[in-house]
């Protein structure tokens, strides 16, 4: 029979369409996809190297920090730095820190482009007048709120000594058996002093017309 079936039903019995197969070969196409983009990022240089037209190894060190998407960031510190300055200050970095020195090498090199004399100097100067100016407004905030409390405390202070809240003590009762107030004495004090007294009248003649004969020697 096997002589007498056609070969296009043999070939109907080969698995073609098997899920392994099937898997198989999706596996290998994204392997080599993979493959592919991972050669076209080794091909394609930083922008340090395509500025300098050269072959852009794996162990670049403007790789990492010069992307070929921006290639003015390089071209700045080329042209203020020079590519192998740039390359020995990044080396003598700590890795930890070389993102922040190269954008500071991006920064400074843009800056010195921009004003050739002063450089950063300028943007410096700058920002220390506008901390200068921050503090004294700072310092003048303070003392603003600093004499707003001292006044709120006087203003405190002056409400509680006029409301009239203070406490007095009031009088004991007049107990019986006690002596009388001090103002009940001093009126009878001063009515006993208004009291009249009688005055004997003196007569003139019995003081001086009694002069006898004999104290007249005293005299003369």
């Amino acid at each position: 029979m096997d002589d007498d079936t056609p070969r296009s039903a043999q070939i109907n019995w080969e698995p073609a369409h098997h899920p392994l197969i099937i898997a198989t070969t999706k596996t290998t196409t994204a392997a080599a996809a993979a493959a592919t983009t991972a050669a076209l990022n080794t091909i394609t240089p930083c922008a340090a190297c395509k500025l300098l037209r050269r072959r852009c190894a794996q162990e670049c060190p403007f790789s990492p920090y010069f992307s070929p998407h921006e290639p003015h960031k390089f071209a700045s510190v080329h042209k203020v730095f020079g590519a192998s300055n740039v390359s020995k200050m990044i080396t003598e970095v700590p890795e930890s820190q070389r993102v922040d020195a190269v954008n500071s090498l991006v920064y400074e090199a843009n800056l010195r482009l921009r004003d050739p004399v002063y450089g950063c100097m300028g943007a410096i100067t700058a920002l220390q007048r506008q901390v200068q100016a921050l503090e004294a407004e700072l310092a003048a905030v303070r003392a603003e709120i600093l004499r707003q409390k001292y006044r709120q405390a006087g203003v405190y202070a002056l409400l509680f000594a006029g409301s009239g809240n203070v406490s007095v003590a009031s009088p004991p009762p007049n107990i019986h058996g006690l002596p009388p107030p001090v103002q009940a004495l001093s009126a009878a004090v001063i009515r006993s002093s208004t009291v009249n007294y009688p005055i004997a009248a003196s007569s003139s003649t019995d003081d001086y017309s009694s002069i006898t004969n004999e104290n007249v020697t005293y005299f003369g």
